[in-house]
């Protein structure tokens, strides 16, 4: 493909250039290759250009000129610049699929994986983009992030084309929305969850974090759905006034969640007069189903089909995901991270004590995440001293940080009377072995995630599933 053709009119004056491929990376150039040469918040893309020539890139993308012998296109902004040629590039795949994108701090996980559900149900073979997994024409891949930087993304969205895939669901993050990532997708669906406290390490602001979420629906999705039982939800819709509106407790909800019935086994509720049956429990859970049941309405699949296909939805590895070895008192493990999802999760928690005289305890074990928004931790702390009957205080992902330091900032917001556990599995070992009958653990903060991260990008494998399946069993046995 042209260079001018994989650019447009950035490179309307530039020479005959045959590309044949995209790179961001240095280290994956070949010969044909058009390379990006991105400023990041560490390294800067223009100081890996001259490598970049060496293994065979034939032209570079740019900031600022380098003058290395090969054509150089000089934009505003290079990121920016890689979303349309990655599109151009893969013959614009998403011109081909129907695209649901999903954003929001909490739910976005959930909600894709019950979106793709329904889709399939309903006879459209639909990829995935999310935070646990990729799917791509029905196989599973790993992801190193929540959104891929545009060039593997497009790249995989021509996969799930080429594969026979019809749809595809991604979650969209902040940082791609803010970075670039998302450009260049013809969205059929844009779902907005809601917004909380999250990454105020990235987005100076609250405001700053919901305009980043909010381009979303500046994309010009063909509908969008927004929760407007968030707040930030109901100010999206006062500027969307044409979106599809879903909540619980507001009335200005179109699709609107009537006599729920939630309990460990699920959640039943009305939306209207058709009765539906969700697998997942909890509030926060039926809200996450009415958005996907919103978005896959926007796409056709009729009523009778997501009432039939919804209680077969399965469970999301790590959201609110049980670990059960035959022990007298529950186990949970989710990955809730923000004051909000941890507030949500134990608020549903509550309810699925047993024991006698209902009198089951909530135990939280938890931590907060290194190198991330710090202004979180003490609120933490506060929601699990006040819905929490125990709580535990451990480290999650420390990565530069000292660990103890984060604890002591969760403190700072916690009450009397918390437990600290520096060590994670000796943490969720001293929850279970607490634990009595009709006791709900939640273990809380990495839900799927497989390892624990450390100093200079050290990862140590760490699974809560497993960890809390071996105490278990050791305690059965003992």
């Amino acid at each position: 493909m042209q260079l001018r053709e994989v650019l447009g009119d950035a490179a309307r004056d530039a020479p005959s250039v045959e590309v044949t491929a995209l790179a961001y990376d240095n280290r994956l150039v070949t010969p044909g290759t058009l390379f990006f040469c991105v400023p990041g918040f560490t390294r800067d893309g223009h100081d890996f250009a001259p490598d970049a020539v060496a293994r065979g890139a034939v032209a570079l993308v740019v900031q600022r000129p380098l003058g290395l012998g090969v054509p150089e296109i000089v934009v505003d902004d290079v990121r920016a610049a890689m979303a349309p040629a990655a599109a151009a590039v893969n013959g614009d795949p998403t011109a081909a699929l129907r695209a649901v994108g999903i954003t929001g701090t909490n739910g976005k996980t959930t909600t894709a994986f019950v979106v793709r559900s329904l889709l399939e149900a309903a006879g459209l073979h639909t990829g995935l983009v999310g935070t646990v997994n990729a799917v791509v024409g029905g196989r599973e891949r790993p992801m190193v992030r929540t959104t891929p930087e545009a060039i593997d993304l497009q790249r995989m969205f021509g996969e799930m084309r080429d594969a026979g895939d019809a749809a595809v669901v991604m979650e969209v993050s902040s940082h791609a929305l803010a970075l670039h990532r998302a450009d260049a997708i013809h969205w059929a669906v844009a779902l907005f969850t809601n917004l909380t406290q999250d990454h105020l390490d990235f987005h100076p602001t609250m405001e700053d974090y919901f305009l980043a979420k909010r381009r979303l629906l500046d994309a010009g999705p063909e509908v969008a759905v927004i929760n407007v039982d968030d707040p930030y939800g109901a100010r999206l819709a006062h500027d969307f006034p044409d979106a599809v509106r879903i909540g619980i407790d507001s009335m200005h909800a179109q699709v609107r969640a009537t006599r729920i019935e939630s309990d460990a086994s699920g959640s039943t509720f009305n939306v209207g007069d058709l009765e539906l049956r969700s697998p997942l429990p909890g509030r926060f859970n039926v809200l996450n189903v009415l958005g996907a049941v919103a978005a896959v309405r926007a796409l056709g699949v009729d009523d009778a089909t997501i009432a039939d296909a919804l209680p077969r939805t399965a469970r999301v590895p790590g959201r609110f995901e049980p670990v059960d070895e035959g022990q007298a008192f529950a186990v949970l493990v989710d990955y809730a991270h923000t004051p909000d999802s941890l507030e949500n999760v134990l608020l549903a928690a509550r309810p699925l004590t047993g024991g006698p005289l209902d009198a089951g305890r909530v135990i939280v074990v938890f931590g907060a995440g290194g190198d991330r928004d710090r202004a979180k931790r003490p609120l933490m702390g506060a929601v699990a001293c006040d819905l929490a009957d125990v709580v535990i205080v451990t480290s999650d992902n420390p990565r530069s940080e000292d660990p103890e330091a984060i604890i002591g900032a969760i403190l700072a917001g916690a009450g009397a009377g918390v437990a600290v556990e520096v060590d994670r599995r000796a943490a969720i070992e001293r929850a279970i072995g607490a634990a009595g009958d009709g006791d709900i653990v939640v273990i809380a903060g990495k839900g799927h995630e497989q390892g624990q991260e450390f100093e200079d990008g050290r990862k140590i494998p760490f699974d809560d599933v497993t960890v809390a399946r071996e105490a278990l069993r050791a305690r059965l046995v003992a």
